[in-house]
């Protein structure tokens, strides 16, 4: 992409999301997501591949739907309040239309549809951006507004994504799919608490970003886009393939690594709130999404001997070493539950 247009492109991102976070009037904030949207549309169509072009169609539809319903939600809001403030949401019809329209932004089922097909059209880098950055400005309007949100909606929203999140990503061979089933199980995690708890919502949203960039940059410098091709990846680089073996586990959420600290938290909250049902299938539903990334872990570190070959390949690229970025969120995708009780200090 041409340097300038590649400049603009992320300055736009970031205003979109600088407006969303901090407007307060309806306007204001749905412009914020506009330019978000349009901003990320050349980043995703630069390939000019078929499927590049499909998938830049799909996001484009999607989000023009769910602005124009949240656009609608706030006119609504308005004509019956008389109220454009974002926390003056007082009609129940408006504050459901909202809820509905930012789930068909982020992904949450049954409005994921569009979320594995537009990430698979996506190179990683871009998929990453659409996985992490995009979320940002939705879930800064839904932690303004959740204490007049439906909590039955939001924990339907959360248990079907749960679910969904596990059993899609169960007998797929593309990583960018996986990774966009992943995505919305971990939005469950994060929508079946808002109401109760947004501090663990806001807890959960940066240790999937953490999680989610490290799996990514993994992926993107093994340059590796099915299960099939990172087979190899133990020969090239014995300790990338380990640190892509813990961080695989941890977004699974498997103890002792960081991603089990928020399901810990979540459930344990979800009980006191004498939710006991939506937190036993939760419980369970992590158990899915934590197979496929055992089958992950597996395909990646041990079907294939680290130990280096003892004739030079031509076709073999050079051995690949950890860059900074890679290492220090790796570290913090798995090594952060030992400072739980600080944490959870800090935010509460």
């Amino acid at each position: 992409m041409n340097p300038t247009t590649s400049t603009i492109t992320i300055l736009s991102l970031g205003l979109g999301t600088t407006l969303t976070f901090i407007g307060s009037h309806w306007l204001l904030i749905w412009m914020g997501l506009e330019i978000n949207t349009l901003a990320i549309i050349p980043m995703m169509i630069h390939q000019h591949h078929p499927r590049a072009v499909e998938a830049t169609t799909k996001y484009f539809i999607t989000q023009a739907s769910a602005s124009a319903l949240l656009l609608f939600a706030s006119v609504t809001n308005a004509w019956t309040t008389g109220q454009w403030n974002l926390t003056e949401l007082l009609n129940p019809t408006s504050a459901t239309l909202t809820t509905i329209a930012l789930a068909l932004k982020i992904g949450l089922a049954p409005l994921h549809f569009w979320l594995p097909e537009v990430l698979q059209g996506l190179d990683l880098i871009t998929g990453l951006i659409l996985s992490t950055w995009q979320k940002l400005a939705p879930f800064a309007i839904l932690l303004q507004l959740y204490p007049l949100l439906n909590p039955n909606l939001l924990t339907l929203l959360g248990i079907l994504s749960t679910i969904i999140g596990g059993w899609g990503g169960l007998n797929q061979t593309q990583l960018r799919k996986i990774l966009a089933y992943s995505s919305i199980a971990n939005l469950g995690w994060m929508i079946i608490i808002l109401h109760y708890n947004p501090n663990l919502t806001q807890l959960n949203l940066i240790l999937y970003i953490i999680m989610t960039l490290t799996t990514f940059l993994l992926f993107n410098t093994f340059n590796s886009t099915k299960i099939n091709s990172i087979a190899s990846s133990s020969s090239k680089s014995p300790l990338l393939s380990i640190m892509a073996l813990m961080t695989l586990l941890s977004l699974g959420g498997l103890p002792p690594l960081s991603g089990f600290m928020p399901k810990w938290l979540i459930l344990q909250e979800l009980t006191k709130q004498n939710l006991i049902i939506p937190a036993t299938i939760m419980a369970i539903t992590a158990l899915l999404s934590l197979f496929f990334y055992l089958r992950l872990s597996y395909t990646t570190t041990l079907t294939m001997n680290p130990n280096p070959l003892n004739m030079s390949s031509s076709w073999r690229t050079k051995t690949i070493n950890p860059n900074l970025l890679l290492t220090m969120m790796a570290s913090l995708s798995i090594l952060l539950l030992p400072l739980t009780p600080a944490i959870i200090t800090t935010i509460m």
